[in-house]
């Protein structure tokens, strides 16, 4: 098992860019005190990488454990790419084990995109009938990256028109203080507007005073220029 995950980590690495990992390096803000310091790169692109997990969608749990758990941010987001491919295609028993080690690993979870491009997937889909209390536990985490777990998470559920959830979280983080943060709460609300204006409007008239102004900016993007003036005027 872990013979496989070594094989593919000598893969990855005979494929990385230097020039692409300094690169990486400077747009995820891994210098000191940013919200990536320390983060490695191989200087892979996203395309090459989901190509290459088509070719390993049975790769066993304990080497997606293993490539999760990597320095590599490359290596981090490639099992992130095989654990939605094997969530989805899982029957129950094999989706609660993705579930579980994604719950159980969430530190390795680090970046923006990382998050983006699993939470909905595989923490949204799995709570979708279930009691949603894990994203309200994370939504109050000191770690930035599980608050954006439990809002992103959500958008599974605004998908299907259900937005009592991503509301609720929506105003738990409110007050944080992180721009990653006011992004994707702000892009949330966006969604849940394209779906039901009326609800995305009624948050806003509530709260937006109060709204970090990106986090508001991203939930306006999408209004009449003459709407998105009143709001950020503060005479909506």
């Amino acid at each position: 098992m872990q013979q496989t995950s070594h094989e593919i980590k000598k893969i990855l690495r005979s494929l990385g860019d230097p020039a692409l990992a300094e690169h990486s390096r400077r747009f995820f803000k891994t210098g000191k005190g940013d919200y990536g310091e320390g983060d490695r790169f191989l200087g892979i692109r996203v395309p090459v990488l989901r190509r290459l997990a088509k070719q390993y969608p049975k790769l066993p749990l304990g080497d997606l454990r293993s490539l999760l758990r990597s320095p590599f941010h490359e290596e981090r987001f490639f099992a992130l790419v095989l654990l939605v491919q094997r969530f989805n295609k899982g029957s129950p028993p094999e989706r609660a084990s993705v579930f579980q080690l994604y719950v159980h690993n969430t530190r390795f979870i680090n970046s923006w995109d990382l998050v983006d491009c699993s939470a909905s997937h595989i923490v949204g889909s799995y709570l979708e009938d279930s009691d949603k209390q894990p994203v309200y536990a994370w939504a109050q985490s000191n770690n930035l990256w599980e608050r954006r777990i439990a809002i992103i998470a959500l958008f599974h559920m605004i998908k299907r028109n259900e937005f009592r959830d991503a509301l609720a979280i929506s105003r738990i983080l409110l007050t944080d203080k992180e721009d990653l943060i006011h992004k994707a709460v702000g892009w949330m609300l966006r969604e849940i507007g394209k779906r039901n204006a009326a609800v995305e409007q009624a948050f806003l008239k509530q709260h937006y005073k109060r709204m970090p102004r990106t986090m508001l900016r991203y939930a306006i993007e999408r209004f009449p220029a003459t709407e998105r003036q009143r709001y950020l005027h503060g005479a909506a």
